[in-house]
């Protein structure tokens, strides 16, 4: 019997952001893009969203026809008519996109950073949060990284299973309580692998992905990885409580975020 669980997120990165994060994690140069890796990489991200039943925007699948594209023509034979010079390069359009794209999107991170030390300004909130930055580097993960994982946690469970099936009983309350549990009793980070690794059901990956999803959202955990492509752990913040006090209504939002029919 199909499962009928399908993953319906409010908002989620585009491709261009994909893109960018594929880039700037590996230290690409984005004038010289290596598109044959950079497109098989892309186009296993969103087979894994496909796999989790996301339900892409066409714009995903646009891109993926335009990486596609321009690997092809990189493959051609440059035309002998034509001098170095006014070859035209395949990639000169992805590239001033991604550059527009990324321009926008830092300026209004750095709005929304002055915003966030304006307000701190006044009320001295934000003071913990930064006597509290950890001195080693890490970076936040994207949702792109958590759906990376999760496929990578499928992978294993796929290659791990025995010709035993076990009927998994599993409810979204069971495992909102479940993830509420460990993260009350641990006292630093939680790899993000554990809290999947605990689960064999399709329903039960997809509701803890989705609550990881807006736990980090309303700021009541921080999803980082400590170096590239590296392992995501989750870090319970001071909102904690507050946030993940209602379990009732988190079932709620949860149900919203997963649709019990396919559409």
């Amino acid at each position: 019997m199909d499962d009928p669980y399908r993953i319906r997120l409010p908002a989620y990165e585009g491709p261009l952001d994909l893109l960018l994060e594929l880039i700037r994690k590996q230290q690409i140069d984005i004038y010289d893009i290596p598109i044959a890796r950079i497109t098989r990489q892309y186009l296993d991200t969103i087979q894994a969203m496909q796999e989790l039943d996301i339900k892409l925007a066409g714009e995903f699948l646009l891109m993926a026809a335009t990486l596609i594209h321009i690997k092809s023509r990189m493959l051609l034979p440059a035309d002998p008519l034509q001098s170095e010079s006014e070859q035209d390069d395949p990639r000169a359009e992805l590239v001033h996109r991604l550059l527009e794209h990324e321009k926008f999107k830092n300026a209004a991170q750095m709005l929304h950073q002055k915003q966030v030390l304006e307000r701190a300004s006044w009320t001295l909130p934000g003071v913990r949060d930064f006597q509290e930055t950890p001195v080693e580097p890490e970076q936040k993960a994207s949702s792109f990284d958590l759906i990376i994982c999760l496929h990578r946690i499928q992978e294993r469970q796929r290659a791990a299973r025995s010709l035993e099936i076990e009927q998994e009983e599993v409810t979204i309350g069971k495992v909102l309580r479940d993830l509420k549990n460990i993260f009350e009793d641990s006292r630093g980070d939680v790899p993000v692998d554990r809290l999947f690794a605990r689960y064999r059901s399709r329903k039960a990956l997809v509701v803890v992905f989705v609550a990881l999803l807006e736990m980090s959202y309303l700021q009541a955990i921080v999803l980082v990885q400590k170096q590239r492509f590296g392992d995501i752990v989750a870090r319970r913040k001071d909102k904690f409580a507050e946030v993940m006090g209602d379990l009732e209504q988190w079932t709620g939002r949860i149900e919203l975020a997963v649709a019990d029919k396919p559409s």
